[in-house]
């Protein structure tokens, strides 16, 4: 099982990005931010997002998502591409299959940076 990195912030306690509501966000917060919320645009990503998640030990095989949202493995192999991008998701290769964790410090992070 790959290592969980903890989120770092500041030593005053502050959250590391600004918020949309909090005041100005710097440009590459937002581009961060932006590339996340474009990942999360496709409901299928949502999907398989939810799956990984749910799958047993928080982690799936790329076999095992193509069934469930009947895509090609091509498809769902692009698309898990676009969630590691975006730090969704980490992968880790095991022989010819590729295995994905979803990476619940991103959405966190994601989600606080709508909140005021």
């Amino acid at each position: 099982m790959p290592p969980q990195l903890p989120l770092l912030r500041p030593r005053d306690g502050a959250a590391c990005c600004g918020t949309v509501m909090g005041g100005l966000i710097s440009v590459e917060d937002a581009e961060h931010s932006a590339r996340v919320f474009k990942a999360l645009g496709d409901p299928t990503r949502v999907r398989l997002l939810s799956l990984i998640a749910a799958s047993e030990g928080g982690e799936a095989c790329i076999c095992d998502l193509t069934e469930p949202v009947g895509l090609s493995q091509p498809t769902v192999s692009h698309h898990m591409k676009q969630l590691v991008d975006a730090g969704l998701a980490t992968r880790e290769q095991r022989g010819r299959w590729a295995f994905y964790r979803v990476v619940a410090d991103t959405l966190d992070a994601a989600s606080q940076t709508l909140r005021p």
